[in-house]
């Protein structure tokens, strides 16, 4: 169903004229915009959009032989959830903006207006009204004069509750187009808040609400999957998870003739992911044709996800505009000019693309009387193929935690971070991410970026018109490293932590926490008459684990204490944010005390596995300039909680039964394909059937779900973490399972044991051949992909 506009004769009745065989429009004065823009030809003055109709009118797209030329922009926005000045404030610059660079559409990101991470805000009706109350203010004024905009908020149609797209254009809303497929795994929830719109039939009449309609002079707007079709070029709205369902809406709009597609997405940061969501937009118009422009949040939203922009314009399957991945901006934009006859030629060329838009099921569309291209002019000169700009994983853990917390802390209230600094790989990565932090601040005020240095100037308390010249120099205003000591500490580490500390700049202290250990002993000695002893001393491994979690629970204590505490002492206000340094791998195993320093107020390395932190910890020794971490990386893991011997060192994966590299494997065959134990342990075989008997592995993948399982309950305690790995064990969000398990997993034990049996299992059964496709012991494809960072993205 095509729905015709209708208009009411307007203050000033535009001049319009009725030829029999065809209809001419002429032009009237434009109305008065920010900038006036020359680029744009207004059909007719923005109050005779949608208002009660006297008359209706039919038109046609331009013909072939104009070329369409087409300027359009789409943004990063840094969006905060319940903030509307904030977003407000981003969405009109980014408004201005793409009018100074003479775009006729401006994209945002998707639910922009509310921010994305509302969460079970979406159930309140404030909010919904809050975003009606902000999307009249940008009506009311002149924002939406000359350029299409399309916002993102959360709309109530009847009782139900949709994530929508407005098109706005001229103060008037065009359309109204919910979401169709809604995100619902891995860390978002949009059906327990949004309805999706299953109707693809004619769009339907949407009663706006009555202060609205009387702002806008507009009662109803169409409502509903369709496409808008100006009198020189088709657009569309495709919203965020609906490119990558399995029937795309973009696949049946471009067959109906639709030649732009808006995507406002909320997509946040994976390590290894944007070339998953390139390649998608790519495929989108490689051979369909087409406009395709994407925009996203960028920045922490209120909670462990980081979104990381990278808004990009493809044209026919070639990138001719690509944002920042990770950027301390509150908005960027990305501007590109187009030309709509490639998308023509394109799809005249593609035999089968014709065919099938010769039979094509019929989408409904809103037509307007308005023209948004330019013809041939060498003032508009066209946006060219350009090489993708990706990040290595080294960089993405560098920038993309950075950011994330520089967001934090700038939205906290909080003067700064302390961090329980031991010297081992962990800690020491966490301290680098804060020593990047720093430099990306620093750097972003050489650039000029003015709300950078004036958070910056808050939270360092700077006066006298000082602001961060040097990251060092930032650093010692807002990080305190802390080295806890105990007897069973080395002096390596203790060197290592001080080292790093003054590469990084931070204000270092060096504490030993003896005194408050023997306090401690000496009281359960007067309680109970026992004195615990480490197991190397000859005591049990119960007394071995409680002295060891005496002294991890310490450090928490001591850390909270440090940060409420130390800028008092020095005269600073505020507090600061203790940061843990717990990786996913660990988290996973349960490796770590409850309620030690791995409990903190965020942790920006939670969902970052082990060896992409020490291929991390090389990295920034060379590109962060901290050359103390080549070092640090080089060191075996050891919490040392225990007495170092002559003949005993604690280490890590001595304690923990099993290596980092066993642990990814195991995560990602848990949590990416869905193994239980005999599953994992089946493929497990498969990978490792060349090296170890099945009966050897049977050991492993029991030993491991034992262990999960014991520790599965710190999971509910486990500090917000930054999401960076698609195997997370985080509880709270992204990995959904019970924290009280029978860990002898009888059943599922019992299976593997037979399965042991059938296979003969104390021998090696599969031949290692040295070369084919059985070469690394015949796995599968699930078994092949278990060690693989890039799977499950």
């Amino acid at each position: 169903m095509t729905r015709i506009l209708q208009f009411a004769p307007a203050r000033t009745t535009p001049n319009i004229y009725f030829p029999l065989s065809f209809h001419i429009y002429k032009q009237t004065q434009p109305p008065k915009s920010r900038q006036d823009n020359p680029n744009l030809r207004h059909i007719f003055s923005a109050h005779s959009f949608f208002s009660n109709s006297l008359y209706s009118f039919t038109f046609f797209p331009a013909n072939c032989r104009e070329m369409r030329l087409l300027k359009v922009a789409t943004c990063n926005l840094n969006q905060w959830a319940m903030d509307f000045d904030c977003n407000m404030k981003n969405i009109k610059e980014s408004i201005s903006r793409a009018k100074d660079a003479g775009a006729v559409i401006r994209l945002g990101p998707e639910l922009e207006i509310t921010g994305y991470g509302c969460e079970d805000h979406f159930l309140e009706l404030d909010t919904l009204n809050h975003a009606w109350d902000c999307l009249k203010e940008l009506l009311v004024d002149d924002w939406t004069d000359g350029i299409l905009c399309s916002f993102g908020m959360p709309v109530i149609k009847g009782s139900e509750r949709y994530n929508c797209q407005v098109l706005c254009l001229n103060r008037k809303i065009v359309m109204i187009r919910p979401k169709m497929w809604l995100a619902n795994d891995g860390n978002y929830r949009e059906l327990r808040w949004f309805t999706a719109w299953k109707q693809k039939g004619p769009l339907e009449d949407f009663l706006l609400p009555s202060d609205i309609s009387e702002a806008l002079l507009q009662t109803t707007v169409p409502f509903g999957y369709g496409y808008i079709q100006f009198l020189d070029v088709a657009i569309a709205a495709e919203v965020c998870e609906e490119l990558f369902s399995p029937m795309p809406p973009h696949a049946e709009l471009a067959l109906n003739g639709v030649e732009v597609f808006l995507n406002a997405s909320g997509s946040h940061h994976q390590l290894r992911k944007l070339d998953i969501r390139l390649r998608a937009f790519i495929g989108a118009t490689n051979t369909r044709g087409g406009v395709y422009m994407y925009s996203n949040q960028q920045g922490c939203d209120g909670s462990r996800l980081y979104y990381d922009g990278c808004s990009c314009i493809v044209v026919n399957g070639d990138v001719v505009a690509q944002g920042s991945q990770f950027s301390l901006k509150d908005v960027e934009m990305v501007v590109a000019q187009v030309d709509l006859d490639a998308v023509a030629s394109l799809r005249g060329s593609i035999s089968s693309f014709q065919e099938q838009a010769s039979c094509k099921p019929k989408v409904s569309s809103i037509e307007v009387p308005y023209r948004l291209c330019e013809s041939f002019t060498l003032q508009m000169l066209l946006s060219s193929p350009l090489k993708i700009k990706y990040h290595c994983p080294e960089e993405e853990i560098a920038f993309g935690p950075g950011c994330w917390l520089w967001d934090y802390l700038r939205r906290s209230g909080a003067s700064g971070f302390l961090l329980p600094l031991s010297g081992g790989a962990d800690s020491s990565s966490v301290a680098a991410i804060v020593g990047c932090m720093c430099q990306l601040v620093v750097k972003a005020i050489s650039e000029e970026d003015e709300q950078v240095k004036a958070d910056a100037i808050r939270i360092g308390h700077y006066t006298d018109g000082k602001f961060p010249t040097d990251s060092k120099e930032f650093a010692k205003r807002i990080f305190y490293t802390v080295f806890m000591g105990s007897e069973n500490s080395s002096n390596a580490t203790r060197t290592r932590a001080k080292v790093l500390a003054e590469e990084i700049g931070s204000w270092h202290l060096d504490v030993s926490i003896d005194g408050v250990v023997s306090a401690l002993l000496s009281l359960f000695k007067t309680l109970t008459g026992k004195q615990p002893r480490y197991k190397v001393d000859g005591g049990s491994n119960i007394e071995n684990l409680g002295l060891q979690n005496i002294q991890a629970r310490i450090r928490m204590v001591l850390a909270f204490m440090l940060a409420s505490l130390l800028p008092w002492v020095h005269n600073k206000p505020g507090f600061y944010l203790v940061l843990g340094s717990s990786n996913v791998d660990e988290g996973l195993r349960g490796y770590l005390t409850k309620y030690d320093c791995s409990s903190a107020d965020i942790n920006p390395i939670g969902s970052i596995s082990k060896q992409d932190l020490r291929r991390f910890l090389k990295w920034a020794a060379v590109h962060l300039g901290f050359s103390s971490l080549e070092e640090i990386e080089s060191a075996p893991p050891t919490a040392e909680l225990e007495p170092i011997r002559s003949n005993y060192s604690q280490l890590d994966e001595v304690d923990m039964g099993m290596t980092y590299e066993e642990l990814s494997v195991y995560g990602r065959l848990r949590k990416i394909f869905r193994c239980g134990p005999v599953s994992m342990f089946k493929n497990l075989c498969y990978k490792w059937g060349t090296k170890l008997t099945p009966a050897e592995v049977a050991e492993k993948v029991k030993y491991f779900f034992k262990y999960y399982s014991i520790n599965r309950h710190k999971m509910t305690v486990l500090t917000p973490s930054y999401h960076a790995e698609s195997y997370s064990p985080e509880d709270n969000r992204f990995d959904l399972r019970q924290f009280l398990y029978n860990a002898r997993w009888p059943y599922q034990f019992r299976k593997i044991d037979e399965l042991v049996r059938q296979l003969d299992g104390d021998r090696v059964v599969i031949a290692n051949e040295a070369s084919g496709p059985r070469s690394d012991g015949g796995m599968g494809v699930v078994a092949a992909g278990s060690g693989n960072p890039s799977v499950g993205l």
